[in-house]
């Protein structure tokens, strides 16, 4: 069935809804009760394809964890692990087959669900350990891109960036490529692909060939989306270093989202009772869910945080005005339309105090004179002021033992900001990291040299200066109440990469060939042959719709850049984005650190 566009938004359901077809196949192939043995990574992006219920309707009875040792105790005919394509994962799962009673009758059934692909290797690996046999299904299941929300599609795979740029390894650019075809076989071949970046070049050509090579993946579905544009993370490796400065951003820097959930310290959100003081205070975190189905989080999600304090107290007003309603109700029927609202206005006041809750959190943080300190460097590099020469405040932090990621995305920033830092910046930096922090650290500055994001000025100019005034890339009179312009997410900085989607809807790439040579990779286009009769004549003032994919991570303060976008009244583009991970720069620099382990003897 072909998927609908509802409400000028592309419908994600039919993704989701393919994602719960093929597991319930295969959960139907292993007939009787069932346990299932998790990766302990997949179960957030499984929970959000199919809930629990799904599972319990298909005889799963017990769920575990993955660990080494025996598997617990459960009365049931079928064990199914769960797992990424990993030799160590594979280790413990002999273990675990090892480990099985063979005396114990009934038997249990053994199975394997490789997600996203099945592996050679590690079916090898298996069969070394004297295992394979005792599998009687062995499947993939691809989860390839995973619904986040209306607008966002993630692959969720930590390590893509690194694979591609430090490994060579480009596993995840396939499973990319799969995954945009399993999105062209819903919603219809896309007709435009544009890229830019050596990924992007390898995902298109993958994706032409995979359509050669199956002409049956042909379909007569008219297409959803216009446009594909891939671009790789290393053509702006800028944006994710700067501190987000979005509601959701700022949320993702300090307390991290995962899978569509945050923890929160909890006693912000102790319920206040009288007289009581402040005994029993909840220990565990508080565990939310945030996605655009809660009403105010969509509304303030993708604000500038010195734009939300005012929107909260706005609702508070309301809310409160609408409760007092309740006094004025004289009537049977007005009693019962209150009644009939209650519901809606209870969900409203409690998202209400969430929200204010998180705010408060956040504006401690925001406040604090560190916090400034260091947005006042990010916003002076990315200006361009004193890019070239050591700066004091970095020097401070790394004599105040500051966290190491925090020096690492300083310093990082620096770099990229002045094309490559003269050698004997460079080295100083170097020496002082690893002199502060340990040698074992050597690895990590390796890394990222060879990803290009703490490397030496080689030859030639910082064309930086180039590329921020042709992209108009620092605004300085940004409006963070009612934005005119993307660069409000991080209060002056336009994301380079959603200046590129922008410039691209209009007025072309064309009119900045100059800069997008100095970019690193290929920038091309593609045209993907439509069947007759599937060709779209545009109604009067329909959008166009564009799927952007980033390949290597995203963050949220461009994902908020985007929906800008969308929604600006003669945009006339809407964008869909989806993304190989979603990232901050924490976490981005997480994943390409390495520490030397002490020799084991």
């Amino acid at each position: 069935m072909a998927a609908h566009l509802s409400s000028g938004r592309v419908n994600l359901t039919a993704l989701r809804e393919a994602g719960r077809r093929e597991l319930r196949e295969f959960l139907d192939k292993c007939a009787g009760s069932k346990a299932i043995v998790w990766d302990e990574y997949l179960t957030g992006p499984f929970g959000l394809i199919a809930q629990y219920s799904l599972l319990k309707e298909h005889e799963v009875e017990k769920m575990f964890t993955l660990k080494p040792g025996r598997l617990p105790p459960a009365d049931v005919k079928n064990i199914i692990f769960f797992v990424r394509p990993k030799l160590e994962l594979m280790d413990i799962i002999t273990d675990n087959v090892l480990r099985e009673d063979r005396g114990r009758s009934p038997q249990r059934d053994f199975h394997i669900l490789f997600v996203p692909r099945r592996s050679l290797l590690c079916e090898q690996w298996l069969k070394e350990q004297g295992v394979l046999g005792s599998f009687i299904h062995r499947e993939q299941y691809s989860l390839d891109l995973i619904p986040f929300d209306g607008d966002l599609l993630s692959m969720e795979s930590e390590s893509a960036f690194k694979e591609c740029y430090l490994e060579s390894d480009q596993t995840s650019l396939y499973h990319a490529a799969k995954g945009l075809m399993t999105l062209q076989a819903l919603y219809g071949t896309i007709p435009q692909i544009f890229g830019k970046g050596d990924c992007a070049r390898h995902v298109a050509n993958m994706m032409i060939r995979m359509k050669r090579e199956f002409p049956g993946s042909q379909n007569s579905i008219f297409p959803v989306f216009d446009t594909l544009l891939l671009l790789d993370r290393n053509v702006d490796l800028l944006t994710p270093l700067a501190t987000q400065l979005t509601y959701e951003g700022l949320i993702d820097e300090i307390y991290g989202i995962q899978n569509t959930y945050v923890k929160l310290p909890p006693e912000k959100f102790a319920p206040k009772k009288q007289g009581e003081g402040g005994k029993d205070l909840p220990t565990e975190p508080k565990k939310l869910q945030l996605n655009s189905a809660e009403e105010l989080y969509a509304e303030i999600r993708d604000k500038n945080f010195n734009a939300v304090g005012s929107v909260l107290s706005k609702k508070a007003k309301i809310i409160s005005a609408a409760f007092e309603e309740r006094h004025h109700a004289k009537t049977v029927g007005e009693i019962k339309q209150f009644v009939s609202q209650l519901p809606h206005m209870q969900a409203a006041r409690s998202s209400l105090a969430n929200h204010t809750s998180i705010a408060e959190l956040i504006k401690d943080i925001t406040t604090s004179e560190d916090f400034f300190d260091n947005l006042t460097v990010e916003q002076e590099f990315m200006s361009g002021i004193d890019t070239d020469k050591v700066n004091n405040y970095i020097e401070d932090c790394i004599a105040q033992k500051h966290p190491l990621i925090k020096i690492l995305r300083l310093v990082c920033l620096q770099s990229v900001c002045n094309n490559g830092l003269k050698q004997k910046v460079l080295d100083h930096y170097k020496r002082e990291i690893l002199q502060t922090y340990g040698y074992e650290h050597i690895l990590t500055l390796n890394n990222l040299e060879k990803a290009g994001l703490l490397k030496p000025q080689t030859g030639g100019r910082n064309n930086y200066p180039t590329i921020r005034k042709t992209l108009r890339l620092w605004m300085d009179d940004v409006n963070e109440q009612n934005p005119n312009d993307i660069s409000y997410v991080y209060s002056g900085y336009a994301p380079l990469s959603v200046r590129l989607a922008q410039l691209l809807a209009r007025p072309g790439w064309r009119s900045i060939e100059e800069v997008l040579k100095m970019l690193p990779g290929p920038h091309f286009e593609e045209r993907q042959q439509l069947p007759t009769g599937l060709q779209k004549k545009r109604q009067q003032g329909e959008n166009r719709v564009t799927l952007v994919f980033f390949l290597g991570g995203v963050t949220y303060a461009e994902i908020a850049a985007l929906r800008f976008l969308s929604q600006m009244e003669d945009g006339g583009t809407e964008y869909i984005i989806a993304t190989t991970k979603l990232i901050n720069g924490t976490t981005w620099i997480k994943s390409l650190m390495e520490k030397l382990e002490p020799a084991p003897f």
